[in-house]
């Protein structure tokens, strides 16, 4: 029998419109959002329906946003499909609090608490620093980390084969950049995102989100979550907090991730949340695992079709 892995999207996967054909389809998952609406104190859902783009992008509202659009998709999935099963869930960075709730470390209202203050918390930290990032395509990690030492920034995200994430001070990026396209990277495209994020400059968020952990009650996971920081399993509840904490400044290693997985077995992911960006980065580390995805209603569809031909 295969084995499932639960994918959930990050920031950037953000879109005005998501979740809305959702809502407007399914009893469930309108309650869902208004149940949002409520933990909140405003109404994050219509920011995800109607934006404008510039409030949806802004760092306290996309991630508590994503996080909502992807619990949805879940929610909806596990109606659609009452045998559903999965056998271990990862997110990238954001992403894996919706992992961690998904698994029954924390209730799905205080999770929503949680990545609200962690995206102000990042706002914060973007507004008080001048910090950037840069995808650097077709550029292996070796000489991509060497490029970060000469430049003083820091590798962000370790995607997939040929997509790298840099991150730090704004000019010390674009000479990254530079060097990178001089050491025969294919591409080095400056990313539309608020601050440096997975760097030090984040660091003056992390006392703020430990303190804000410290409220809610983590509980065992009930399958196994896999840490960005680590690319392993998260262990005990205070080492999921410290975890989390350290997430924010340091690097996804996305590809190890999943590498882990495909090691123990697994043949099948479901990607949950707005964009198919997870999709991509697995074709690209296994051409051969089965990737599904529920961003809307057309992709619920498809993906429960599939899932209930294949029992």
């Amino acid at each position: 029998m295969s084995k499932t892995a639960l994918l959930f999207a990050g920031q950037g996967a953000q879109v005005v419109g998501m979740g809305r054909d959702l809502a407007e389809a399914y009893p469930s998952a309108k309650a869902i959002f208004e149940r949002a609406n409520a933990a909140l104190g405003y109404d994050l859902a219509a920011i995800c329906f109607e934006g404008p783009e510039a409030e949806l992008t802004r760092t306290g509202h996309a991630q508590p946003g994503i996080y909502l659009v992807s619990w949805v998709a879940l929610e909806l999935l596990r109606e659609r499909v009452p045998g559903l099963r999965f056998e271990a869930t990862a997110g990238l960075s954001l992403g894996e609090l919706t992992a961690l709730a998904a698994a029954g470390v924390f209730r799905f209202e205080d999770g929503l608490r949680v990545v609200r203050q962690r995206g102000v918390f990042m706002q914060e930290a973007c507004e008080t620093t001048q910090g950037a990032m840069a995808a650097i395509i077709g550029l292996e990690e070796g000489p991509t980390r060497e490029v970060c030492v000469e430049a003083g920034v820091e590798l962000a995200n370790l995607n997939c084969p040929g997509q790298l994430v840099i991150s730090g001070e704004t000019a010390a990026v674009a000479r990254a950049c530079e060097l990178a396209k001089a050491r025969g990277a294919k591409r080095a495209l400056p990313l539309a995102v608020a601050g440096a994020y997975h760097s030090r400059l984040m660091a003056s968020a992390q006392p703020k989100l430990a303190a804000e952990l410290v409220r809610i009650a983590l509980q065992p996971p009930a399958v196994p979550v896999i840490s960005n920081v680590t690319a392993q399993p998260h262990g005990s509840p205070p080492e999921i907090a410290a975890r989390l904490v350290e997430q924010v400044t340091a690097p996804v290693r996305w590809e190890a991730s999943m590498r882990y997985l495909l090691a123990l077995g697994f043949t099948r992911f479901i990607e949950l949340g707005p964009g198919t960006a997870l999709t991509g980065f697995m074709k690209r580390i296994e051409k051969g695992a089965q990737v599904l995805s529920v961003s809307d209603r057309a992709s619920l569809e498809a993906t429960v079709q599939a899932l209930t031909a294949q029992g």
